[in-house]
């Protein structure tokens, strides 16, 4: 993702792919559109020659440059061998907001070097013929190189690869031999390689099994201990059948990320006759193991939790046909169907002013007032559900993960990604859930509350970010025009909508460090009296190259403690490799707005 920062006017040059002579070297009067590569008017020779692909953002005048928008080849020279417009598909350019995939290719009996570059769903290529083996050393580097003019820009390369192959072995006479002397020492070989992991796997199969049957038994030990304690109650499979109507249809209320979820009417206790309209949550027996532990883990938490704002479990079945969770309905359904649905309630300030205490109380509750700190990996309002006197309930513990108060260690072994654009960018780099990615989560819902507006849309072609942009408003003192339209008009309540904002940015601070607890937070939101904490007038953020395989990879956390600090390191990325017949590398670019010199 490319952003240009021409911040005096006279503009930044873009960045490099290249090939060049191990170990490279940056090449005199290179600077600017040379790209610490090709000097600006004579031809790299000798041990100095070098192949790059270009990504140009600045049009120089006094090199060949086609436009300012571009992507070529240059071999040991500045001027192109070939060159495409990249602007040619509206806002799918080098300077817009998109994640892009470049491919650089050779084909040694072709000749062929080929440049893709894939914007969103734009393709743009650059292709040349090019004899490589009279271009290019023996032993060469390959790399990202950029410099810039008076301006800078910071790039972002989230993952790159470079490989390649060989030629094919020449023919000869006896090949035959050569072949019946392989298959005789591979077959053996190989079949016995089989035999191995046929071995193996079926071992750890029955050790993953051996360890899951221990992990259910703790768990129907934890909600028998709750049962004993005047918990949730342990339903018969039976009984939840009659409740729901055999899983009728009709009764299905939606599915969810582990399994469906069904109304009932159930007997809470068996001294009453009483009915109540319950909630089923059904994982049925055939689902994922992975869906199983989630699932396991909301049944441990949730059990044991006690607090006005948290969706109350009232029982629980573990039969043949799978788990499931009988827990309170929470009728008038979660917030986002009132705050963008037809169907939904128009909420009024005071509504929402209610909701987002009883958001903060549940959060408190979860990170400091528990016996242990639970972290909610998933707050959104799909999982903030409101009752019959629309008081908040907090639910969906699916994805929550239990830590030490003192140590600050994972008592869960796996966390995995929430929901994207409530996730704590820092998360993507540490990896790590703590208290603070719950805080920047809540940060987002008030913002939504307050706003009406979802975090992230795309108009016209454009993406917007709420976070970024009430920050925006905030710095040119206008915030106020944040709040959603039907609020205004009461000058007491926007005195208590703005104080909201900007706790809501406080808590999404780029610096996790520098974010309050939740408890913090609600002490501002419940008094007008406590001063609202100064933030920068411009929103920053740190961008983080040091990732091999990118932060927008699927990817799960091993157990470790919470860390509020992040590891940074410069973006330098350069292999010795040996050219071959053929070679590709491919790399997702990302480029960010810097600061001037």
């Amino acid at each position: 993702m490319l952003e240009k920062a021409d911040l005096t006017g006279t503009g930044c040059d873009g960045m490099a792919f290249f090939v060049a002579h191990f170990p490279s070297e940056i090449s005199p009067s290179s600077k600017g559109g040379g790209l610490g590569l090709l000097p600006a008017f004579t031809n790299r020779t000798g041990r100095t020659r070098v192949v790059a692909v270009e990504f140009d953002t600045l049009r120089n005048s006094h090199y060949a440059d086609i436009n300012g928008n571009h992507i070529g080849s240059n071999i040991s020279s500045i001027n192109f061998v070939a060159s495409t417009d990249t602007r040619t598909r509206p806002g799918r350019n080098l300077t817009s907001s998109y994640v892009m995939e470049a491919t650089v290719r050779y084909h040694n009996e072709s000749r062929m070097l080929a440049v893709d570059l894939l914007i969103d769903d734009a393709l743009y290529q650059a292709n040349a013929t090019v004899d490589l083996s009279t271009c290019l050393p023996e032993e060469v580097a390959a790399g990202f190189s950029t410099t810039t003019g008076d301006a800078s820009e910071l790039h972002q390369i989230l993952s790159w690869s470079f490989s390649s192959t060989l030629p094919p072995l020449p023919t000869r006479n006896n090949h035959k031999k050569l072949v019946m002397i392989l298959l005789s020492v591979l077959v053996p070989f190989l079949l016995l390689l089989v035999r191995a992991a046929v071995v193996l796997w079926r071992r750890r199969k029955k050790m993953r099994a051996n360890k899951n049957s221990q992990e259910r038994c703790v768990n129907r030990a934890d909600l028998e201990r709750g049962v004993a304690a005047g918990g949730p109650r342990r339903y018969t499979y039976l009984e939840l059948v009659a409740a729901t109507k055999h899983f009728a249809e009709e009764e299905k209320l939606g599915r969810g990320g582990f399994g469906s979820v069904y109304r009932g009417h159930l007997t809470l206790t068996p001294a009453t006759t009483d009915h109540r309209v319950v909630a089923v949550k059904m994982l049925l027996a055939e689902s994922s193991a992975h869906g199983r532990k989630e699932f396991e883990a909301e049944e441990r938490i949730i059990s044991r939790l006690k607090h006005r704002n948290l969706v109350q479990l009232l029982g629980w079945c573990d039969s043949h046909k799978g788990l499931l969770l009988v827990y309170e309905l929470v009728t008038e359904g979660s917030i986002d169907r009132h705050l963008y649905s037809k169907d939904g309630k128009y909420l009024t300030w005071p509504q929402r002013y209610k909701i987002i205490l009883g958001l903060g109380s549940a959060l408190h509750y979860l990170h400091g007032e528990w016996e242990q700190c639970i972290v909610h990996t998933d707050i959104k309002p799909g999982n903030i559900m409101l009752d019959s006197s629309m008081s908040t309930k907090l639910g969906d513990f699916g994805l929550a993960r239990l830590m030490d108060h003192d140590t600050g260690l994972l008592q869960t072994t796996k966390a995995v990604l929430g929901t994207v654009v409530y996730i704590d960018p820092e998360f993507v780099n540490t990896r790590r859930p703590c208290t603070e990615s719950g805080v920047y989560s809540f940060s987002v819902v008030l913002l939504e509350i307050v706003s009406g507006r979802r975090p992230v849309m795309e108009t016209a072609g454009k993406s917007f970010t709420l976070v970024r942009w009430v920050w925006g408003l905030y710095g040119r003192n206008m915030i106020l025009g944040a709040v959603d339209e039907r609020l205004r008009g009461d000058e007491a309540n926007d005195r208590w909508m703005v104080r909201v904002l900007v706790v809501g940015l406080w808590c999404a601070h780029p610096d996790r460090s520098k974010r309050p607890s939740v408890a913090q937070a609600m002490h501002v939101l419940q008094s007008d009296e406590v001063r609202l904490p100064a933030l920068a007038l411009h929103m920053w953020t740190v961008p983080d190259p040091t990732s091999s395989s990118g932060p927008y990879e699927a990817f799960s956390i091993d157990s470790s403690t919470c860390s509020s600090s992040c590891a940074r390191s410069s973006l330098v990325n350069t292999d010795a490799a040996s050219l071959s017949s053929g070679s590709s590398s491919t790399a997702l670019l990302r480029h960010s707005k810097g600061l001037a010199n």
